[in-house]
């Protein structure tokens, strides 16, 4: 019955999703464009380089040494292997989707178990800090930024630290020093054969995500024309679709919005994510939940500083 109300309401959407593109084409060209561009401009340049390069350190079996440099901070807060240290960096500095990606790899390659996989998934997929630094807070200019800052981050950290001792709780502890250890022999042929299918595995995710950019953003054609009457909805709805295009059309008193949303991601963010861990079984309800209960902690935190600030 469930099966037969989405398939339902999916062909309900698409055909009026058709028929708005038909009457309003101008608009629906216009959507389009900017989705590819913020793919093309916005995208590429920020993750596909990271994309292959984290490719070739998993291949190599090179992550677990990179991940030693932040051992001696990170495993006394979570006390993991080097393997979830590697997720958890990567996922924070590079931000949104290749925190699943490495995840979902990791995984994949038998670094880290699905227990292990689904804690990291909970919370190691965000926003970029260049993403935040370099296109949020130009749209949003707030005083102290460092709050913000701290917010954007700390909740999913903290978050982190208190689902592994909570839920996931039974991942047995690993308490071994970040010592010295030989890295692993590497020849031109493995080096080679490892940045071919690192580049080619990257273009292919990349690729994916700029269709959902484009769909996403199309589809903000329908609040565009059904809220007209209603711009909180309309303007809301946009950045629930795809979070990057969305920020944009909000106007600069709705920056509290903005800041709730964020954590999120919107729709767009859910279907990356769907599309970085789709060959494991990882839970993409369960990533889903856990982006729902930050949310409420930052609509926690904004509150009490949108109030004092």
């Amino acid at each position: 019955m469930k099966k037969s109300f989405l398939k339902a309401g999916l062909l309900l959407l698409f055909i009026l999703l058709t028929a708005c593109m038909l009457i309003y084409n101008k608009e629906a060209l216009s959507l389009t464009l900017t989705g590819l561009t913020l793919w093309f401009e916005k995208m590429i340049p920020a993750l596909l380089p990271f994309m292959i390069l984290s490719g070739i350190l998993i291949r190599l079996g090179l992550s677990d040494s990179f991940a030693r440099l932040f051992s001696p901070v990170l495993r006394p807060l979570f006390s993991l292997s080097d393997s979830c240290i590697y997720v958890i960096v990567i996922g924070f500095l590079c931000g949104f989707p290749m925190g699943a990606r490495v995840c979902a790899e990791s995984y994949q390659r038998g670094k880290i178990s699905k227990k292990e996989a689904s804690l990291l998934l909970a919370f190691c997929n965000n926003i970029g800090p260049v993403y935040f630094t370099g296109y949020v807070l130009h749209l949003f200019s707030v005083k102290y930024p460092l709050f913000f800052f701290a917010g954007m981050y700390l909740i999913p950290l903290f978050y982190g630290i208190l689902l592994r001792y909570t839920m996931y709780r039974d991942i047995p502890r690993c308490h071994t020093k970040s010592g010295k250890q030989p890295l692993p022999l590497i020849g031109v042929k493995e080096l080679l054969l490892s940045t071919d299918e690192a580049i080619l595995a990257a273009l292919s995710s990349i690729t994916a995500l700029g269709g959902y950019m484009i769909l996403f953003n199309l589809l903000y054609l329908l609040p565009s024309l059904f809220f007209k009457q209603a711009p909180f909805l309309q303007l809301l709805s946009g950045c629930l679709l795809e979070i990057t295009s969305g920020l944009a059309r909000l106007p600069e008193n709705y920056a509290f919005y903005a800041f709730i949303l964020l954590p999120f991601g919107g729709f767009s963010c859910i279907a990356q994510t769907y599309n970085m861990i789709r060959d494991t079984d990882l839970s993409l309800n369960h990533y889903i939940f856990h982006k729902i209960i930050q949310t409420v902690f930052s609509f926690s935190y904004y509150t009490v500083l949108f109030h004092f600030l």
